[in-house]
């Protein structure tokens, strides 16, 4: 709860120089208190944190140089003012509208899945993110409870990923979407950005999308095209030359709700796309090996053409970010490795590790309780975290480049002595996956049962 709770702060879960070590709040979650040691002398502060009356926490208070945790903890118990009324609003800001809230909208099928009684968690951490944010969009809760859920929810887990991270997250202009910055001082603007069906349908149960069964379609097909025309638009908004950014890095960072379960599958296509290389299995001597494949131009008729990173015509873009895991399922997720209550309900996380071991060509099945110590385990955190499977691909001609130290807990792509490489965080990294939910007293799933063929 505490780690929730602490995504609400300015730089999340960046407590620097000063851990936290203990926190406490009532049952209600109307007010948290920590404390935290400072790891060079042991001297101990506090953060008292409230609700104000819209439910968005602030801070109302912060101190340090107190002697013993018993003198910091009664410091806490005078500021947190357990059972008074929620904090008041500041000078001229306008109240955050209830998420819950319709005012009379007819709820999207997608927002309407969070009333189900097996996606409790997911609604009720949705909503804790929308109320962390820094200053989202005045017609956010509308958007997200109706036509542009999918935008909203990327925006809510990649305000979650950066300050999981420990990075100053602001929204000072409305776009684009996020300024982040780190300790150190390295920063970048980030725009989000969903890659959505050109002739929209019902993503709630709709027949599954099926891969393209040629390898140079799955990085050169569909899939590109259409993160081709997604960010291309964005590109030509021109962010680059705003005043606030011109002399930044600039990145753009895109969730694909393309098709039905797309993202299962359409990675590939965002990599043909910016790099303009594929890849195929060949025969080397018997010995089945990885090659390279490259294009000049993406397939269908606009033939775009492919390798937005290929050369410095768009140095502009320093990077772009991406995720495969942008899902309800992702929020359900977090909370019940986190040890929330399932109330009778098993989730299973259902797909493909990245094999790392040397000559791999495809991932290392799985299939795992998401509340089980093994599944807990793949992570240090003990739970499943919200950068997981956040990655990177760097544009080798960008303009102002990304360190890599700003998004330290994501996985990297970039060119290093000629070749494209990469570096992750964690060591475990998943291909594609996805979430089944059945009642405790049903059989688990089995992996043979859901598994589909590994992807060319």
């Amino acid at each position: 709860m505490f780690d929730v709770f602490a995504l609400a702060l300015p730089r999340g879960h960046g407590f620097g120089d000063r851990p936290p070590i203990g926190a406490w709040g009532d049952a209600a979650g109307m007010v948290c208190g920590i404390v935290t040691q400072k790891t060079e002398d042991g001297s101990l502060g506090i953060i008292a944190m409230r609700r104000r009356v819209d439910h968005v926490w602030t801070v109302t208070g912060e101190e340090i140089g107190f002697a013993s945790l018993e003198d910091a903890k009664a410091r806490l118990e005078l500021l947190l003012r357990i059972g008074a009324p929620p904090e008041p609003l500041p000078p001229n800001t306008a109240p955050r509208p209830p998420l819950h809230d319709l005012k009379g909208r007819t709820p999207g099928d997608q927002f309407s899945v969070l009333l189900r009684p097996t996606h409790h968690l997911a609604a009720w951490v949705l909503n804790q993110l929308y109320l962390a944010l820094p200053n989202p969009d005045r017609n956010w809760a509308g958007d997200c409870q109706t036509r542009n859920f999918h935008t909203r929810m990327w925006e809510a887990q990649l305000l979650a990923a950066f300050r999981e991270q420990g990075l100053l997250v602001s929204q000072p202009v409305d776009s684009p979407d996020f300024h982040i910055q780190n300790p150190l001082g390295g920063e970048a603007w980030v725009e989000a950005v969903t890659a959505n069906p050109e002739v929209p349908f019902e993503h709630v149960n709709a027949p599954r999308s099926a891969p393209p069964t040629e390898r140079d379609a799955l990085f050169f097909g569909p899939a590109a095209v259409r993160f081709a025309k997604t960010l291309g638009s964005k590109l030509q908004r021109g962010y680059d030359r705003m005043p606030h950014v011109t002399g930044k890095p600039f990145m753009l960072a895109v969730a694909d709700f393309h098709a039905p379960a797309s993202m299962l599958w359409s990675r590939e296509g965002l990599i043909g796309y910016l790099y303009g290389e594929g890849a195929e299995v060949a025969d080397d001597g018997g010995r089945k090996v990885a090659r390279t494949t490259r294009a000049a131009h993406l397939q269908g008729p606009s033939a775009f053409p492919a390798g937005l990173f290929a050369n410095a015509d768009h140095a502009e873009l320093s990077a772009v970010i991406f995720s495969n895991a942008c899902a309800i399922s992702k929020l359900n997720r977090v909370m019940v490795s986190a040890g929330a209550e399932a109330k009778g309900l098993r989730y299973s996380r259902i797909g493909r590790f990245f094999d790392r071991r040397p000559g791999a060509l495809e991932g290392e099945p799985f299939c795992l309780d998401v509340a089980s110590p093994e599944y807990r385990g793949l992570w240090p955190q003990g739970y499943e975290p919200w950068s997981a499977e956040m990655e990177v691909f760097h544009n080798p001609y960008a303009r102002h480049p990304v360190p890599h130290a700003l998004l330290p807990e994501a996985t990297h792509w970039f060119e290093q002595d000629g070749e494209r490489v990469c570096t992750s965080f964690y060591e475990t990294s998943i291909l594609w996956s996805e979430t089944h939910i059945t009642d405790l007293d049903q059989p688990a799933p089995r992996l043979e049962d859901f598994l589909r063929p590994a992807a060319p």
